[in-house]
């Protein structure tokens, strides 16, 4: 099937996906996210594919964002709906019962970032970068990122992380739990493939059942989940939300006022 903003291939038994809008950075704008849903559905039903490694098109970005373009005019009860779908969308992946790698060649920011935490595994070429700058523009992560990024590395630092928007390399992100492995560039998806043909010796059952139960132990409380959400609407339409995705389509220091 023919997708507007992804493009797919099959290498044996691993569906490879690829974020495909290179021009801004593999940016997730909404028509993105909904192919991706698609996609996943599919591979998690299919006899073909055993696993799948998401990465960038490009040499510069897995993924640098939501579309800001998208998010900066939305009402509340729309910036609701975007939050809860991208999460759901990422609860596919991160529930789907076959093994999903994101392969990070670049910049993983924002919604990028929560895209590889959805994954099962993360392996990340020399020139990743990992962030949730979502503060910057007044906003909040709405894809998972408060969660996820806390039970991959722990409160501390991802409290840390999540306040100041600062993004970390990819031997920080390895150093932290974040990921798997660095590698160079030519070696990123050679490894990805390492991992998966192991995982395919085993019993398909096994690990689809030893995936669910992972899942089950990490997402024993969705209430904060919801939180995030309903945070991200009630930040989209705030002055500051306003204010700071404005400054960034207009390239400009943000005035935050706190409200």
């Amino acid at each position: 099937m023919a997708y507007q903003f992804l493009k797919t291939e099959t290498q044996d038994k691993t569906l490879l996906i690829y974020l495909n809008r290179p021009e801004v950075l593999n940016a997730l704008n909404i028509g993105l996210l909904g192919e991706l849903n698609q996609v996943i559905k599919s591979f998690s039903d299919d006899k073909t594919h055993l696993g799948a490694i998401i990465t960038g098109s490009g040499d510069k970005a897995f993924a640098a964002g939501a579309d800001i373009a998208e998010l900066c005019t939305l009402s509340k009860e729309e910036g609701e709906k975007v939050s809860q779908s991208g999460q759901d969308i990422f609860f596919s992946i991160e529930n789907c019962p076959k093994p999903v790698i994101a392969a990070v060649n670049g910049f993983a920011l924002g919604g990028g970032c929560e895209l590889t935490m959805a994954c099962h595994m993360r392996v990340a070429s020399e020139n990743a970068r990992f962030g949730q700058p979502e503060v910057n523009l007044g906003l909040i992560p709405g894809y998972g990122g408060t969660q996820r990024l806390v039970q991959l590395i722990g409160k501390a630092k991802a409290t840390e992380l999540l306040l100041t928007g600062d993004a970390v390399k990819a031997e920080e992100a390895l150093r932290l739990g974040l990921v798997n492995y660095v590698t160079t560039r030519d070696d990123l998806l050679p490894k990805c493939f390492e991992i998966l043909n192991k995982i395919y010796q085993k019993s398909p059952m096994a690990i689809a059942l030893t995936l669910s139960a992972i899942s089950a132990g990490v997402n024993t409380s969705l209430s904060g989940y919801d939180k995030e959400w309903i945070h991200f609407g009630q930040a989209i339409v705030s002055h500051d939300g306003r204010e700071g995705t404005s400054a960034f389509l207009e390239k400009r220091k943000p005035d935050f006022k706190g409200r």
